[in-house]
């Protein structure tokens, strides 16, 4: 049997929509933060060349300021454990995070953010506050609102 659909319904359908604008946004705030002033001049210059990237932001989005274990980070994140090893091992090399022995399990390790990686933290606050504004002035206050419900509604806000 052969399929005769028209193909566009590949390229706009919400999934696909949903995917290209987290990109947007997630690009925008990365590149936001390369330019903040508050930033730590070595993290802003590897951003700044591409170095880090969507990736990275997950780490960013889901460390408990309090600090996490690895498990609960890449549970939190939707990645593979050993994915978001990786990860933590790349931005602990940057300065970003460390990892310590968990107070209440000595055999675990939890992972927590460096003074520079609040520094980043906040720059990351500051870029999703002013992405946002500018989501909605360039939808409307209306459309930006009703997306944000949708998309709670949808997503359960859980993540």
């Amino acid at each position: 049997m052969q399929f005769q659909a028209e193909p566009g319904w590949r390229l706009m359908h919400l999934g696909r929509l949903l995917g290209h604008a987290a990109r947007i946004f997630d690009e925008r705030v990365l590149s936001l933060m390369t330019h903040d002033a508050l930033v730590p001049l070595a993290l802003s210059n590897l951003a700044a060349r591409g170095q880090v990237g969507a990736a990275h932001i997950h780490i960013t989005r889901h460390l408990a300021v309090q600090g996490s274990r690895l498990t609960d980070l890449a549970s939190s994140a939707g990645m593979s454990k050993q994915a978001m090893g990786d990860l933590v091992t790349q931005c602990e090399a940057w300065g970003l995070v460390t990892r310590q022995t968990d107070a209440y399990d000595k055999r675990a390790k939890k992972v927590l953010f460096t003074s520079d990686g609040l520094l980043w933290l906040g720059a990351f606050e500051r870029a999703v506050a002013q992405a946002e504004t500018e989501f909605r002035a360039a939808v409307g206050n209306d459309v930006a609102t009703v997306v944000a419900l949708g998309l709670e509604a949808y997503g359960g806000g859980s993540k």
